[in-house]
């Protein structure tokens, strides 16, 4: 089948979710070609506990996302909860510095994602939708990425110098799809989300759940809707599926977190589940990156921290910026370095931002984790929390929930770009270059 859409980018991005979509948004912006690829159709259901930290906000502002998020987004989040059996323990969440935006918020991956991806379009990437990726060819600095529609079986093939992995970390590209394939274990962690509407959670309020084998979290997000989200082991998760019999993975999971948590259980009182259950994993938290990988790798491609510390999506955005920061530097590539060495370079100086920035939060996450899923280890804990809740609120700075890779003064620089304004030489790159513009020079 003919088409008249071109086959060579500057550079082809596979996936569009937050992270996907960002480093599209940015990179066209800049004046680069861009091809999106996305095998499923927007807008759709995902996963996600759904939450923005408020050191995320003006970097949606910058993308042009800002007051659509604004106007959609669900209450400020200014209180934390860890909830276990009949316990609830409460603190306040710690502001961000930006008075404008103090407090983060929910909203559905459904209409984000529309929202991110509707501004990539705007900014002149090609988007292919919904197109899935069939093999991988070439070698670093002259890529090529073979397609198939979806739901036409129509193929292409598109060739760029760059070639970004976006994807989920269980949507594994051709290249990792059989390292994917392995037995299951019982400390395996898969994922659950629902959906609730006409629930009774209070305003602003951001609940974890700690539970045997498990943890999770309830928050309110777009049209009131309440998202309840939970990571479960392999083993737990067939408890409860023998205990319910007849009744869906999902609805068992729903199920023992009502029994086993009372925050649940009251705050779904009165509430009626829009759609079914999603399940997916099993997930795999850690890094992702390697110095000698052919591919650039952002959002949770590149790393993924255990989602009890509701960082995922900001993490990914901000993993984006990173990375494009890197490849949209001024003389990022001289003219004699050949293709494949500049972009070892690239990714070799990306991926150590990477590390600087998100390893921490990943560390953080997992102790928190492995606590949550042990309610008889962490009962002191829970102890010494009831006497200083205000460690809940310490435990959510050192979660990354006031940290952003980008700083103020190279979001400004953005938004001043994006709005057509002149480019001031403000921007801090990650080595504390100072740059006056941004182009793609060194790729064509």
């Amino acid at each position: 089948m003919q088409n008249d859409r071109p086959s060579r980018f500057d550079a082809v991005i596979v996936g569009a979710g937050p992270a996907g979509s960002t480093a599209a948004i940015l990179l066209a912006r800049a004046g680069w070609s861009v091809a999106l690829v996305e095998k499923q159709r927007f807008p759709r259901r995902k996963v996600c506990g759904e939450c923005i930290a408020a050191s995320n906000l003006p970097l949606l502002d910058a993308l042009g996302i800002g007051a659509g998020f604004d106007a959609l987004a669900g209450p400020p989040l200014r209180r934390v909860a860890l909830m276990q059996g009949k316990r609830a323990i409460m603190a306040d969440l710690p502001a961000a510095s930006d008075p404008r935006h103090a407090w983060g918020r929910a909203l559905g991956r459904e209409t984000l994602d529309t929202l991110l991806l509707e501004q990539a379009r705007a900014a002149g990437a090609v988007v292919l939708q919904p197109w899935s990726v069939q093999a991988l060819g070439g070698s670093a600095g002259d890529h090529r990425c073979e397609i198939r529609c979806v739901e036409s079986g129509e193929k292409d093939t598109l060739h760029a110098p760059v070639l970004i992995a976006a994807h989920g970390s269980w949507e594994a590209l051709p290249s990792g799809r059989q390292s994917r394939r392995f037995a299951r274990k019982p400390a395996d962690l898969f994922a659950f989300k629902a959906n609730f509407s006409g629930a009774s959670l209070a305003d602003g309020l951001l609940p974890v759940l700690s539970f045997k084998g498990g943890y999770g979290g309830m928050v309110v997000g777009d049209q009131g809707t309440l998202t309840l989200a939970c990571c479960i082991r392999q083993d737990r998760r067939e408890a409860c599926r023998s205990a319910a019999p007849g009744l869906s993975a999902g609805e068992a999971v729903e199920a023992m977190l009502k029994r086993e948590c009372q925050g649940v259980a009251k705050a779904l009182a009165t509430a009626r589940r829009g759609g079914v259950w999603l399940a997916s994993g099993p997930i795999d938290p850690g890094i992702r990156l390697r110095d000698d990988d052919p591919l650039f790798r952002i959002g949770n491609a590149a790393g993924e921290a255990h989602p009890i510390i509701g960082e995922g999506m900001s993490m990914a955005m901000q993993s984006a910026w990173l990375l494009c920061a890197r490849l949209l530097r001024p003389a990022a590539r001289k003219t004699d370095t050949p293709a494949p060495q500049w972009a070892r370079d690239v990714r070799v100086r990306y991926n150590a931002d990477w590390r600087h920035h998100f390893t921490s939060r990943l560390r953080w996450a997992a102790m928190f984790a492995q606590l949550a899923m042990r309610p008889a280890v962490c009962a002191p804990l829970l102890a010494g929390l009831s006497y200083w809740p205000s460690l809940l609120t310490q435990g959510a700075r050192w979660s990354g929930k006031l940290r952003c890779a980008p700083t103020p003064a190279s979001i400004a620089w953005l938004a001043a770009g994006l709005a057509g304004k002149p480019a001031e030489p403000v921007l801090a790159w990650p080595d504390a270059v100072q740059v006056t513009s941004v182009n793609k020079e060194g790729i064509s």
